[in-house]
């Protein structure tokens, strides 16, 4: 059955910050370069951060596909000998964080399928919010489902698509699918991109040694040495072949709905997204817009590492107060950590962070977080920088506005009842936390920041979905809402 969301994340120990929001996927692909694989293992290693469970690339020399994929980092995965199984001139890549299915293997993209036009894979990015009415359709036509993920509805449209040729089949299947998606393609001979009409989630268009390059993010393009070429718009389908490249805008909407916590957390911030615009700048200017909202007399602004970092260079550049680094990340956390019989205080958050006490001692620090999820990682914090690292005030501040609803367009959010903003307001939060004083980035500054702001999706803010979805959806919802 279609899972539409997890209702809690990781809840092991060595994760400390299950309670942020965690990355969708990550997509890349390659057409027209003897080195397809090797690239796309490139890419892939770029979009690490969009997700962490599992990865796979497939790729094709013409006549026939290669498929390798596990559970796993995508360096861990990966071996020499490993890419030299996948030859060929085409490849699409798939960093997995379990959106809607399960954290198993046959979950992992690419998906790859056999039917009467031949054999495709396929690689997805967003989350469908009508696949469950669509898979229940499929079955009951026939349809055996080998896995529990939303995407491989998409696959089993194409099969049953009644169009003449294998495009006309594609635009037919995504006409009929709902919500967000950035999806890749494989064919024998082609790669084929496709975009939701809202643009929810990024893609974009690059070249390098005259091929062609498709990414979730420009960081991707970026290490392979390949020139940026456009995004894929919202409503796109591009398909690459021997013929060259031709676009089709195919799919339409009466808005975009580009997901701005692609800014606020999610994209690297050195990517460029949703029509060139840099992700590091985006977020330094939330902090100069936080420091405006909310002036505090302090001696000492430090991020929450790493994705805290921008914005709290904005908010010390505009509020004047000193930046430091008074927390220190352990990039080399694993998945698995043996936690000690003997109890240490704060021990979830100090395997992953550590207060630099020479600095904070005695202070007034301002923290700056980019999001509160459901709180018990920032209460984590507060206390430990005043019982470790000796702290005289902790005033929190976060660059984006409160998380009042859960998003089901392809992030792994709580349920709303999880959500510590949906049901308290700031000073309810402020003193479950235990900070001196509390702040959030609000909504109208957040927009003032972002161009075009018309065209995002703040739901996970303001409750305004842009993309209608079943009763699946509307059931959690409409239970907190009671």
């Amino acid at each position: 059955m279609h899972q539409p969301m997890k209702s809690a994340g990781h809840n092991n120990l060595c994760d400390p910050f299950q309670d942020k929001m965690h990355e969708e996927c990550g997509v890349f692909g390659v057409f027209g370069h003897p080195e397809a694989a090797n690239l796309t293992y490139l890419g892939l290693y770029a979009l690490q951060h969009r997700g962490q469970e599992g990865a796979g690339i497939c790729s094709s020399d013409g006549k026939q596909m290669y498929i390798e994929k596990a559970m796993g980092l995508v360096a861990d995965i990966f071996s020499e000998k490993r890419i030299k199984k996948l030859p060929g001139h085409i490849a699409i890549g798939h960093n997995r964080y379990s959106t809607a299915g399960s954290s198993i293997l046959k979950n992992v993209q690419p998906i790859v399928a056999n039917f009467a036009l031949g054999s495709l894979a396929l690689a997805h990015n967003g989350n469908l919010v009508n696949a469950g009415e669509l898979r229940k359709l499929l079955e009951e036509e026939g349809a055996i489902f080998q896995s529990t993920s939303d995407s491989e509805v998409v696959v089993h449209l194409i099969a049953h698509a009644k169009g003449e040729g294998f495009h006309e089949r594609v635009m037919q299947a995504l006409k009929e699918v709902s919500g967000a998606f950035s999806l890749l393609i494989l064919r024998e001979k082609e790669l084929i991109a496709a975009r939701d009409p809202y643009g929810v989630r990024p893609l974009c268009l690059g070249q390098v040694d005259g091929a062609y390059v498709v990414a979730s993010e420009t960081c991707a393009l970026d290490l392979i040495s390949a020139k940026y070429i456009r995004d894929v718009e919202p409503g796109e389908i591009i398909i690459i072949n021997e013929h060259g490249l031709t676009s089709h805008k195919a799919l339409t909407s009466s808005r975009h709905a580009f997901c701005v916590f692609e800014f606020i957390y999610f994209s690297r911030p050195d990517s460029n997204i949703f029509g060139g615009l840099n992700v590091n700048g985006i977020r330094k200017e939330f902090g100069r817009q936080l420091a405006r909202e909310s002036r505090i007399d302090a001696d000492l602004v430090i991020p929450v590492p790493d994705s805290g970092v921008p914005a709290a260079l904005g908010f010390s550049e505009e509020s004047g107060i000193p930046f430091d680094f008074g927390l220190i990340r352990n990039h080399y956390v694993g998945r698995t950590f043996i936690e000690p019989k003997q109890s240490i205080r704060h021990f979830g958050v100090k395997i992953k962070l550590n207060p630099v006490k020479k600095l904070i001692e005695g202070k007034r620090v301002v923290v700056i977080d980019d999001s509160i999820v459901r709180g018990t990682t920032s209460k984590k914090i507060v206390k430990m920088l005043r019982e470790n690292g000796g702290a005289k005030e902790v005033h929190l501040r976060i660059s984006s506005p409160p998380t009042i609803m859960p998003c089901f367009y392809g992030i792994d959010t709580p349920t709303r009842q999880e959500l510590i903003a949906s049901s308290h307001d700031v000073e309810e939060i402020r003193k479950y936390v235990t900070a001196d004083t509390l702040a959030y980035l609000n909504i109208a500054g957040l927009l003032d920041i972002v161009p075009g702001s018309q065209n995002y999706c703040t739901a996970c803010f303001d409750n305004n979905y842009p993309i209608n979805f079943p009763g699946e959806h509307l059931e959690q919802l409409e239970f907190f809402f009671r």
